[in-house]
C-alpha cells in the first residue's frame, strides 16, 4: 500500500469518522477514525508520525522499528524514518517513508535502519566556522517547522538520556513527543531494563568465558573493559555470569591493594590465574575516570583505557603476567537476544499505542510484568546507578568476588 493512500489495512472494519486536530499542530486538521465496538481495531486515517533513533545504537533498535511501524500501519497511519537522529528534520540527511515492506525481517538485525548519531542535538547543533573552530546553535525552530512542513503529527523518539533530553525540550516547545529507552547502559530511571542490556551483557559474558580459557592456561591475570559510562550494570551482570574474580564498578570506589590482594590469595592457594572485569567508567579511590582523548564536536567526552592502565599496575605491584583487553563496540552489534527482541517488540508497540493516547511528553517503561508510561521530566530527574546494596552486588560479595573495596 502506498503511503497517504488512506486505504484500511484491515476489511471493512466498523468505523465512524469523525474529525480530529492535528495532534502535534493545533492549527493543522487531520481526518481521524475510531471503532464502535470495544473489541475493533482502532484505526486513524490519513495520521502522520515519524520514527527517529539517536545517541548510541542498541542491539533491537530495528525490533523496535518493525513493531512501531507495524502497530502504526495496522491502524492505516503513515510513517516516516528521520535519519540519523534529527539531522533529517535539518536538512543534513533523509527523511524516508517507513512501510510494511521496509521493516520486513529486520527483527533480528543489529543496528537501526534509519542511522543514528550522538552529535547532532537540534538545540545544540554543531556548525563548523570558517576558521576550522567549532561553535553550537539552535536549531529546534527550524526542525519544527519542517515537521510541520511535512505534516508530522507526532514524533516517536528512540533514545537514551540525551535522547530524552532532546525530547523534552521539544514537548516543551509544544511537539508531540512519545520516547522509548534505549541504551545498553540499562541507566534510564523509571524502567527496569531497556532493550539492548541484555545483548551487551551476553556479549560481556561469552568474552570472558573465552578469556577464562587462555588465562588459566598461562596463569595470568586478564582484565576486561566493558562499557556503562558511569553505571556498572554491564559490568556487574556479566561479571557475576562469567564468573570474574574482581568486578569494579563506577558506584563503588576501589583501591589498587585490594584488587591486587584478592589475586595473590588466588595465586597463593593454587589459583594462579585472575579474571578482572572493569567498567569504562570506573575510578580508584581518589582517582580520577580515564578519558580517551579529545570528543569530535557535539560529543560526551570519551571514556575508556582503564583496562590498560589497571593492567600495567596489577602487574606491577603482583608480578604476575597481565594481559588487558577492551571489549568497546563488540557489545553494540550483532543481532539481539530473544529477550531483547521482544522487549523492543513490546516498546515499539507500546509507543504507537501512547501516541493513540495521547501520552505526550511521556516514555514508555517496563515495571514487570507491565509496561507503564511515564513523564519523561520525573525520568530525567534522577539518575539510574547500580545500588551497592542491590542483591546481585551481595550475591557477588558472598561467593568471593571481590570489589576493590
Amino acid at each position: 500500500m502506498a503511503i497517504g493512500s488512506g486505504e484500511s489495512v484491515t476489511e471493512n472494519p466498523p468505523i465512524v469518522s469523525n474529525p480530529c486536530r492535528s495532534p502535534l499542530f493545533p492549527d493543522s486538521g487531520t481526518e481521524g477514525t475510531f471503532p464502535t465496538h470495544p473489541h475493533t481495531q482502532v484505526i486513524f486515517r490519513n495520521m502522520r508520525i515519524a520514527i527517529s533513533t539517536g545517541g548510541g545504537d542498541a542491539p533491537g533498535l530495528n525490533a523496535v522499528i518493525r513493531a512501531a511501524v507495524l502497530s502504526a500501519r495496522t491502524r492505516g497511519w503513515d510513517v516516516l524514518g528521520i535519519k540519523r537522529g534529527f539531522a533529517g528534520l535539518l536538512g543534513e540527511d533523509e527523511i524516508v517513508p517507513l512501510t510494511t515492506d521496509s521493516v520486513r525481517g529486520i527483527a533480528g538485525q543489529g543496528g537501526t535502519i534509519i542511522k543514528t548519531t550522538n552529535r547532532g542535538s537540534p538545540f545544540a547543533y554543531p556548525i563548523q566556522k570558517p576558521d576550522g573552530t567549532w561553535t553550537h546553535i539552535d536549531r529546534s525552530d527550524e526542525l519544527v517547522e519542517n515537521a510541520r512542513n511535512l505534516g508530522i503529527e507526532a514524533i516517536i523518539s528512540i533514545g537514551g538520556d540525551g535522547s530524552l533530553k532532546i525530547a523534552q525540550q521539544l514537548a516543551a516547545k509544544g511537539v508531540r513527543v512519545v520516547s522509548v529507552p534505549k541504551t545498553i547502559d540499562n541507566d534510564v530511571a523509571g524502567t527496569i531494563t531497556t532493550f539492548g542490556f541484555d545483548t551487551a551483557v551476553n556479549t560481556a559474558m561469552e568474552a570472558i568465558d573465552k578469556l577464562h580459557t587462555t588465562a588459566e592456561s598461562h596463569d595470568r591475570v586478564m582484565v576486561l573493559e566493558v562499557m556503562g559510562r558511569e553505571a556498572g550494570f554491564i559490568a556487574l551482570h556479566a561479571g557475576v555470569a562469567g564468573t570474574a574474580d574482581v568486578i569494579l564498578i563506577p558506584e563503588i570506589e576501589w583501591e589498587l591493594d585490594k584488587v591486587c590482594e584478592k589475586i595473590m590469595q588466588r595465586d597463593a592457594s593454587g589459583k594462579r590465574f585472575s579474571i578482572v572485569v572493569v567498567a569504562e567508567g570506573s575510578k580508584p579511590k581518589g582517582g580520577n575516570e580515564s578519558i580517551i582523548g579529545a570528543s569530535l564536536p557535539g560529543q560526551d567526552r570519551r571514556l575508556g583505557g582503564i583496562a590498560e592502565r589497571l593492567g600495567y599496575d596489577i602487574q606491577r605491584v603482583t608480578g604476575k603476567e597481565t594481559r588487558s583487553m577492551v571489549l568497546g563496540h563488540l557489545q553494540r552489534g550483532g543481532s539481539p537476544t530473544g529477550y531483547d527482541r521482544l522487549l523492543a517488540t513490546r516498546f515499539g508497540a507500546a509507543a504507537v499505542q501512547a501516541v493513540a493516547d495521547k501520552k505526550w511528553g511521556q516514555m514508555v517503561a517496563l515495571q514487570s510484568p507491565h509496561l507503564v508510561t511515564i513523564p519523561i521530566d520525573e525520568v530525567l530527574r534522577e539518575t539510574k546507578r547500580v545500588d551497592p546494596k542491590h542483591d546481585i552486588v551481595q550475591t557477588a560479595r558472598m561467593i568471593g568476588i571481590s570489589f576493590g573495596d
